[in-house]
C-alpha cells in the first residue's frame, strides 16, 4: 500500500465542492471499506488504514464520517452531472436515460449499491447524512426535469409541476433495484424486465406529454 508522507498532507479539511486531486484520491480509495463496514462499522482509523494515511492526517481530509459521505455525494454528483450533459445533448435523450438507468439496475454498479444501501440506512439516524442524500436525489429530479422539459417542450417550471412525481418514483425505482442487486449477488432477470417496463411506461407518457398536444387539444 503506499502510504503518503505527512508532508503530502494538507492542514485544513477538503470541502464538499471542488475537491482537490489527493481528496479525490482517498474517497476512492476508502469506498470499499466504508461499503463493506458500514457507515457505523468503519472507523476513521479503518478508513485512513485504507487510504494509507495516519489517522491524523486522514482527519486533515476529513474530519467525520459525515463529512465523508457528504464528498462523495458530491463526487457521484459531478458524474451524475456529466452524465446528464451527454443525455441532455444526444440524439434521443429519452432512450439515453433508459440506457443510463438500466446499467444501474442490471447489476453493473453493485458497488455503488452496496455503500448506498449504507448511506440511506445511516441517512434515517444521522441528519447530516441524510442531509446530503436527500439534496443528491433531489439534483437527480432536478436533472430529470429539465430532460424532460426539453423532451416535450415545456418550461421547466411547467415541466417541475407535470412530471416531478415521475422523477421521484424513477429514482426510487433505482435506488432499489440497485441496492438489491448488491445484496443479492446479482439481477433478477424477471424483477428487471419489469422494472424496465415500469420505467419505459414513465417515459414514454412524458414523450407524448408534448405542449404541442395540448395546442392541438385546445
Amino acid at each position: 500500500m503506499n502510504v503518503h508522507s505527512e508532508a503530502e498532507m494538507p492542514v485544513t479539511a477538503a470541502p464538499a465542492h471542488g475537491l482537490d486531486v489527493r481528496s479525490h484520491e482517498i474517497l476512492g480509495l476508502v469506498r470499499r471499506a466504508f461499503a463493506e463496514k458500514g457507515f457505523d462499522g468503519a472507523s476513521m482509523q479503518d478508513l485512513a488504514r485504507a487510504a494509507g494515511m495516519s489517522v491524523g492526517n486522514f482527519y486533515r481530509y476529513f474530519p467525520s464520517k459525515a463529512a465523508i459521505v457528504e464528498a462523495m455525494c458530491d463526487l457521484d454528483l459531478h458524474e451524475m452531472e456529466q452524465d446528464f450533459s451527454a443525455i441532455r445533448t444526444s440524439g434521443d435523450p429519452m432512450t439515453a436515460i433508459r440506457a443510463k438507468m438500466m446499467e444501474h439496475i442490471g447489476g453493473a454498479c453493485q458497488d455503488d449499491g452496496q455503500l448506498w444501501a449504507e448511506i440511506t440506512a445511516a441517512a434515517m439516524r444521522k441528519p447530516e447524512v441524510g442531509l446530503a442524500s436527500r439534496a443528491m436525489e433531489e439534483t437527480i429530479i432536478a436533472n430529470l426535469i429539465t430532460v424532460f422539459a426539453g423532451v416535450t417542450g415545456r418550461t421547466l417550471e411547467e415541466a417541475a409541476q407535470r412530471y416531478r412525481a415521475q422523477g421521484q418514483l424513477l429514482v426510487m425505482l433505482v435506488k432499489a433495484a440497485t441496492i438489491r442487486s448488491s445484496q443479492y449477488g446479482g439481477g433478477d432477470a424477471d424483477l428487471t424486465a419489469l422494472v424496465g417496463r415500469i420505467i419505459d411506461q414513465v417515459l414514454a407518457e412524458i414523450s407524448t406529454d408534448k405542449i404541442s398536444n395540448d395546442k392541438q387539444e385546445g
